[in-house]
């Protein structure tokens, strides 16, 4: 049986919220029946306060400020493994960049110190590669970051689970790739 106070109560904000980032994100989040596939094959999930399904669920009940300064929107790199894992093809990476985006224009702070750094390295692997190469990403985050062991255990298990190639692949065609990159398209003079 239950009791009042076991319900949880979605207000009309908790609502407009979800709407938002449906809308914001092209993405009907109420397609995640919550299988955890994306969680499954996510390479940054061991470092996530949520795994994805579980942000999906956050907004899903409204809960805007949790989700908006949670670590996990800050981790996930946009690298599409979840949408490609999820059998409902939910957008995991345009939640996460609305999420982000609307943190930033509400002046939450950055739940991850440094981590736009780490964004950057990812962009720099999708210019030289034309897609990323997780093992790279993260020694040149490091190495910026000056902090070289303090996580070596999470890349250590994400090198026995196969979550990291020791050699890029690129894609065929580099060139068109690397003109996304152009100054004139990144709006730079």
């Amino acid at each position: 049986m239950e009791r009042p106070d076991d319900l949880i109560k979605i207000s009309g904000s908790g609502i407009r919220f979800a709407a938002e980032v449906n809308r914001r994100s092209g993405t009907d989040l109420n397609a995640c029946f919550h299988c955890r596939c994306c969680a499954g094959g996510c390479p940054f999930f061991e470092a996530m306060d949520y795994a994805p399904h579980g942000v999906i669920r956050l907004v899903q009940l409204g809960l805007k400020q949790e989700v908006l300064e949670c670590s996990t929107i800050w981790l996930c790199v946009g690298c599409h493994t979840c949408s490609v894992m999820c059998p409902m093809a939910v957008d995991m990476s345009a939640i996460m960049d609305a999420l982000r985006q609307m943190a930033m224009e509400q002046g939450i702070s950055i739940a991850e110190p440094d981590i736009l750094n780490f964004h950057k390295e990812v962009l720099n692997s999708v210019e030289h590669y034309g897609r990323t190469h997780k093992l790279e990403i993260m020694l040149r985050y490091k190495i910026r970051k000056r902090d070289w062991l303090s996580d070596m255990d999470v890349g250590i298990k994400m090198l026995l689970k196969r979550k990291l190639d020791l050699t890029p692949s690129r894609v065929r065609h580099i060139g068109e790739i690397r003109k996304l990159f152009a100054p004139e398209i990144k709006g730079e003079p």
